[in-house]
């Protein structure tokens, strides 16, 4: 599986039970990423997704669980910890940003079991900058 999250700069996804932010030109990046293969997601994060009828969106709150290599996880919500074992490759979206949180993605890339392969840079709709980290299990 490939584990696609949104962090901020202390690996934040979420505080109060709310997403930190969300971006639509970060939806349309991972909907461009994930198009031709499942891109599994729970049912509060497919409320982001509300109106798209992208044929890869898969959802199912135990969709850590039903995910196939070479599928996409799109996590906000959920620990992904005990599925790292099984994971091919991470992508992070960096809102380059400290916000208030307390629910953080609890896999650390820095790691010698992930290198970062390939990063990228691109303006979103709510913040100008955000980075895509693209880690592969070595």
């Amino acid at each position: 599986m490939i584990i696609i999250a949104a962090v901020d700069d202390r690996n934040g996804m979420m505080f109060n039970h709310r997403r930190q932010s969300q971006d639509k030109v970060l939806r349309e990046k991972i909907l461009s990423l994930t198009a031709g293969k499942l891109l599994w997601m729970d049912h509060y994060s497919a409320k982001q997704f509300d109106g798209c009828t992208a044929p890869q969106l898969n959802i199912d709150d135990r969709f850590m669980w039903e995910a196939a290599p070479g599928e996409y996880c799109f996590v906000e919500d959920t620990s992904v910890a005990h599925f790292e074992k099984w994971a091919e490759q991470i992508i992070l979206f960096k809102w380059n940003r400290k916000y208030p949180g307390d629910f953080c993605f609890d896999i650390d890339v820095q790691k010698p079991e992930w290198k970062l392969s390939h990063t990228e840079d691109f303006a979103g709709s709510s913040h100008e900058k955000i980075t895509m980290e693209v880690y592969d299990h070595a």
